[in-house]
């Protein structure tokens, strides 16, 4: 019997509720004086989101802010996903060698903020990581099979991101086996949007869940959100610490997230472009705490990779002003 667990990203949570009848990842507990007044629940990019408003506004202006917030979703969904036909992604997957494929100036931004990222870390974390991805397919429909290690050297041949340009909004790549995925990045990215659009409407208290990526607007009356991080190695059980955030994203990666076990091993989504493998680096979950989701949704996937002495020294060279926190492969906090 496969040993699959769910798809939504429930890595942070508070107290698990039930909104519209979908389990959510987080919420307020109780005790904080205000709670949201007005909340919608969609479906995009694989899981299930949540956007919660705390401010007190009209019905009707919240459900026509909420409309925008999903029909964003909907739109980020149509240019990132790697597996929609027609969305920016998938065109570029398609296209050959040295065709030049014009994308959305948005897609073009995400992509250039991948390739810093990309680059920085010397290719640990790679926009171009598709290739691998799609061969492994774990929490996809996955039949929890180890790719055949000359499969796997072979997709690792196609995982370069010195092999895609951007010039302003036409992306070309000089390897035609190359696969963009954006898995690590885009959740970060959206939230960030999301953030400016919900403020650019007067919106100061909310907290945006894309699918257990936390970004807080603002400091829920001064009270703060209390954000639970949830237990790695019993991601059902009670949190393993809480943060009250004001104003900042909290994002988690970890290898209970999508999975399977076979001979008594765990193989996970999270890949590393060295040798083709799920990362082990002794680590059970990464947590950052960030003023910006992308960093953190970037920074998350990456640290895990690295593993703790790695990524403490990239994180205290490159970002010293975030907060991560580490948990090893006993869900115990470093």
């Amino acid at each position: 019997m496969k040993d699959y667990k769910p798809t939504l990203r429930t890595i942070i949570y508070c107290i698990t509720v039930l909104i519209l009848g979908i389990l959510v990842a987080v919420t307020i507990k109780k005790g904080n004086a205000h709670t949201a007044t007005h909340s919608r629940t969609g479906y995009y990019f694989n899981t299930t989101i949540n956007i919660s408003l705390y401010d007190k506004i009209s019905d009707s202006e919240a459900s026509s802010i909420l409309d925008e917030c999903m029909k964003k979703s909907s739109h980020y969904e149509d240019l990132f996903s790697r597996t929609k036909e027609g969305s920016d992604v998938y065109r570029i997957n398609e296209a050959s060698a040295g065709e030049e494929i014009s994308v959305d100036e948005e897609t073009a931004s995400l992509l250039n903020t991948a390739l810093y990222f990309a680059s920085l870390s010397d290719g640990a974390v790679d926009p171009t990581i598709g290739a691998l991805t799609i061969l492994w397919n774990i929490g996809e429909d996955s039949e929890d099979v180890i790719p055949p290690k000359e499969d796997i050297d072979n997709a690792l041949l196609h995982v370069d991101y010195k092999n895609i340009k951007i010039n302003d909004t036409t992306v070309t790549k000089s390897d035609p086996d190359l696969k963009v995925d954006l898995g690590f990045i885009a959740k970060g990215y959206i939230a960030d949007s999301l953030r400016s659009y919900l403020i650019s409407e007067g919106i100061e208290n909310a907290i945006i869940n894309l699918g257990g990526n936390i970004l807080c607007i603002g400091d829920n009356f001064k009270n703060g959100y209390n954000i639970g991080i949830t237990d790695p190695v019993n991601p059902q059980s009670s949190a393993i610490k809480t943060l009250n955030i004001k104003d900042q994203s909290v994002v988690s990666s970890g290898n209970y997230e999508r999975y399977f076990i076979k001979d008594g091993i765990r193989y996970h989504h999270i890949l590393s472009t060295k040798d083709g493998y799920p990362a082990n680096k002794g680590l059970s979950q990464v947590t950052i705490i960030s003023d910006d989701s992308v960093t953190g949704d970037a920074l998350s996937t990456l640290l895990f990779i690295l593993g703790y002495d790695e990524g403490s020294s990239f994180v205290s060279k490159y970002f010293p002003d975030v907060t991560v926190i580490f948990a090893d492969e006993d869900g115990k906090i470093l």
